[in-house]
């Protein structure tokens, strides 16, 4: 057991996949040269060579295409775009071919990639370095869209990810790369995916949250417990496909239900989740569920990001309001 970063926990998990599956590659831009723009893919050359970690030129239709002619002729390639916002000149590759190549062809061939890539706003970096567009993914048929939110859950479900027999988009919040560490165990033991974590049990509000902002619901949750308001936060993990078992359940039992995620809440997952809720749990609901989100603008620049992000007391004065309505 080793207490490491996230960023660090996304290189054991490659480094480990690689060494006990010799069908696993990795590609991208500087992946091999100097590890990656965050040095995500450090020692993977040096370990494996050339062969099985390729830098790519900037190219990344080029990255998405080859990507799915590897994965259909045997190969597990995990494909790494610098920032989320980078991927928009793939996305033909990935809708029209890695999402559908199963159906396609009749279940005769799969795309096993996992495409990587950093996301998020918090590192004063422009809007497309910044942008959290995991809700374009999630609407794709063929696509599992998966978050990390610590070391060990990015280490555990990117052995998933890079084990499952269809493509995974998994996205890496670059603002907690570095900022929190935690034990992590290189046992190669893959965490379930499509399944939400319970990182708290509480009675009065579900909280579901994924990626950096579990930091902000965590610390949140722990300052209204002070005030005897004991909140249940479940890390959604998998975005696509929802484990709304879990959330139903917690619903059903705390009455109460605040979403909270950075990018925009027009038309975002936050909005199927609290959908779904109605539909199903409406008579358990003793308040209207609620989103915290992101509005509905590029990511400002450096000087404006603290505006932009969602606060601890933002996430606790919308827990407070939950608390005031109905009974």
């Amino acid at each position: 057991m080793s207490e490491m970063t996230l960023l660090e926990a996304i290189n054991l998990a490659l480094h480990h996949e690689m060494e006990h599956d010799p069908d696993v590659v990795v590609l991208g831009e500087d992946v091999g040269v100097n590890g990656g723009v965050f040095r995500a893919t450090v020692g993977l050359r040096d370990k494996f060579g050339f062969k099985r970690v390729i830098d790519t030129p900037l190219a990344e239709g080029l990255i998405a295409g080859v990507a799915v002619g590897m994965a259909t002729q045997g190969l597990k390639p995990v494909a790494e775009f610098q920032f989320q916002g980078f991927i928009f000149p793939g996305m033909e590759q990935i809708i029209c071919q890695a999402a559908r190549m199963r159906n396609r062809t009749r279940g005769r061939l799969s795309c096993p990639i996992v495409y990587r890539s950093p996301y998020g706003a918090g590192i004063h970096s422009p809007e497309h370095h910044s942008e959290s567009v995991e809700a374009l993914f999630a609407h794709i048929p063929g696509l599992r869209v998966v978050i990390p939110s610590s070391p060990r859950r990015a280490y555990g479900l990117l052995l998933s990810a890079i084990r499952d027999p269809d493509p995974v988009m998994f996205f890496e919040p670059d603002r907690i790369y570095r900022s929190m560490k935690s034990d992590v165990v290189d046992d190669g033991v893959g965490l379930p995916l499509d399944v939400c974590f319970t990182l708290r049990p509480g009675r009065d509000i579900t909280m579901v949250a994924w990626g950096a902002c579990i930091q902000e619901v965590m610390r949140a949750a722990s300052l209204l417990a002070e005030q005897d308001i004991q909140c249940e936060v479940l890390d959604l993990a998998t975005i696509k496909p929802l484990d709304m078992e879990s959330i139903l359940a917690s619903v059903r039992k705390t009455g109460r239900l605040l979403v909270v995620h950075e990018a925009c809440g027009s038309f975002g997952v936050g909005a199927e989740i609290v959908a779904r809720v109605t539909e199903e749990a409406l008579t358990s609901l003793k308040a209207p569920p609620r989103r915290l989100t992101g509005v509905d603008a590029a990511v400002p620049y450096y000087r404006n990001e603290e505006y932009y992000l969602i606060t601890e007391q933002d996430i606790a004065d919308a827990a407070h309001q939950l608390m005031e309505k109905w009974l």
